[in-house]
């Protein structure tokens, strides 16, 4: 090859570089404007977080605050409590949904080994409860707890106990939270992990068979370690909404009971309370932004705590 085709040749090649890459930005454009419409854009609206706002005058002539609007949400004894409330369900959510879905997707995982039309069963029911409606779950809860109807009550009367009045006693709340959430979301995170453990290379689970390794060891050396990134996504995943109650399972499981509020009040439905009654957007987005700076800090420093202990397992 002459010295004069290098030229030609490396411009062949930027082109042919330049044309790939056009592709896959036009392909790529349709969520690039979905993305920044969604979840960029509304960024703008932060500044509601520092104004008073009012709706004749607009987002951008409504009056400066300052940070008046942090102050009227925490300037109440109920701001740490729904702070602390919403910290404390969130923790318990992320260990039990984590803790269940992985052993369950270890479950899975056998009983895949010998039929997967089963396998393949079992992971629809699970599945199932992810999609339904908290608006339909609160129903499936009221016709369980409810003091007079509820099948929990009727068992106990049954058996000659006396009923419960779950919609007026908050000490139950914690427990039935916990588990309404766990119905609902293990299904997923079971189908994440268990598609983990699919992907993981049969010969290191058949070498640790002629090691002599019993199942328990199999899961313990092979299994976990090598999922151990995946299940590390997946809690900062979680831990980034940390903040964040989900809505749904907090004021319509609960049925906004008022005398329930000591368990069940967390930030984003006292915040919504408050909007529905004071029409205060100033507030609800002086608790949004609250909301997303703490979670991003807390993300960021547990993943540099991973990145020094496991960089390899670290999200980024």
């Amino acid at each position: 090859m002459s010295i004069s085709t290098l030229p030609t040749r490396r411009r062949k090649s930027r082109l042919r570089f330049t044309q790939t890459n056009r592709q896959l930005a036009v392909m790529a454009l349709p969520g690039v404007i979905v993305l920044f419409v969604m979840s960029y854009l509304p960024l703008v609206g932060l500044v509601l977080a520092f104004k008073n706002y009012v709706a004749f005058d607009g987002i951008w002539k409504s009056p400066w605050v300052g940070f008046d609007n942090f102050e009227f949400l925490f300037r109440t004894r109920a701001a740490q409590h729904i702070t602390v409330n919403t910290l404390l369900m969130n923790s318990l959510f992320i260990v039990t949904t984590l803790s269940a879905s992985l052993f369950i997707a270890i479950l899975l995982n056998e009983i895949r080994l010998t039929s997967r039309y089963l396998s393949r069963f079992y992971q629809t029911s699970l599945f199932f409860p992810f999609v339904i409606s908290w608006v339909i779950v609160s129903f499936f809860a009221f016709a369980l707890l409810d003091s007079e109807g509820g099948l929990i009550n009727q068992a106990l009367a049954a058996v000659g106990g006396h009923p419960v009045s779950f919609y007026s006693e908050p000490g139950y709340w914690h427990t039935i939270l916990v588990i309404t959430n766990l119905w609902k979301s293990v299904g997923f995170f079971t189908i994440i992990f268990l598609a983990g453990i699919v992907a993981i290379n049969p010969e290191y689970l058949e070498a640790s068979l002629l090691d002599g390794a019993s199942k328990a060891k199999q899961v313990r050396f092979v299994i976990l370690p090598l999922i151990a990134p995946l299940i590390v996504v997946n809690f900062l995943l979680m831990l980034s909404r940390i903040f964040y109650a989900d809505f749904g399972l907090f004021f319509n499981v609960p049925r906004n009971q008022g005398l329930l509020y000591p368990a069940t009040d967390v930030i984003d439905t006292y915040v919504f309370r408050g909007l529905i009654t004071t029409g205060d957007v100033g507030m609800a987005a002086a608790a949004g932004l609250y909301q997303a700076i703490f979670g991003f800090l807390l993300v960021v420093s547990v993943n540099w705590v991973i990145r020094r202990t496991a960089p390899e397992r670290a999200l980024f």
